[in-house]
């Protein structure tokens, strides 16, 4: 039975065609996360309202679903989904501020989540500069931990500036594994 890190060596050169891709995309995640760092309450606000519109485009999208013959039962279920949507998208929209507490909560949980997922996935492949991939998750790990528990005081600006950081170190570590596929033997 094949390792994780076999799989991933068998798969290293059709990965290695594409390191041009990782380095650009790396380099544009930082380039956006300096961005919201530097504009966090602007990053915020779209966020929310970007989310709200989201959520409200899906709605239509849901209740078209829900009259195109789908069964009576399923009917109710996508047409509950599709009012559901569409008034969360709606306050989104109409009320940013009020929702980015709501949001600023799920970031937080977000953030400790994936980072977790980084600092796991990362820790058992162990790919080239696997080390990097560590430091984003951790740091995405204190900054959902420390949205927890200044929840109460977060303001508009946090948001922004979260999301900028793990833009940021995210970028950074597709920078090193580009990097890295490109100098492997």
């Amino acid at each position: 039975m094949a390792t994780i890190s076999e799989a991933f060596k068998a798969g290293i050169e059709e990965v290695r065609k594409s390191w041009v891709w990782f380095l650009l995309i790396g380099i544009l995640l930082a380039i956006l996360g300096v961005t919201c760092v530097v504009k966090a309450q602007t990053a915020t606000y779209f966020s929310i309202l970007a989310l709200g519109w989201v959520l409200a485009i899906s709605a239509v999208f849901w209740l078209i679903g829900a009259f195109q013959g789908f069964g009576w039962s399923i009917f109710f279920l996508y047409l509950l989904n599709a009012i559901i949507r569409g008034v969360v998208g709606y306050l989104l929209i109409r009320h940013p501020d009020a929702g980015a507490a709501g949001v600023t909560m799920l970031l937080a949980v977000l953030f400790v989540v994936g980072g977790l997922f980084r600092i796991a996935g990362a820790s058992v492949i162990q790919f080239p500069w696997w080390g990097w991939t560590v430091l984003s998750g951790l740091i995405a790990v204190g900054l959902g931990i420390f949205l927890l528990a200044t929840f109460a005081a977060a303001t508009t600006y946090f948001v922004g500036i979260a999301i900028g950081v793990d833009l940021l170190f995210d970028g950074g570590a597709l920078v090193a594994f580009g990097s890295a596929l490109r100098s492997l033997p």
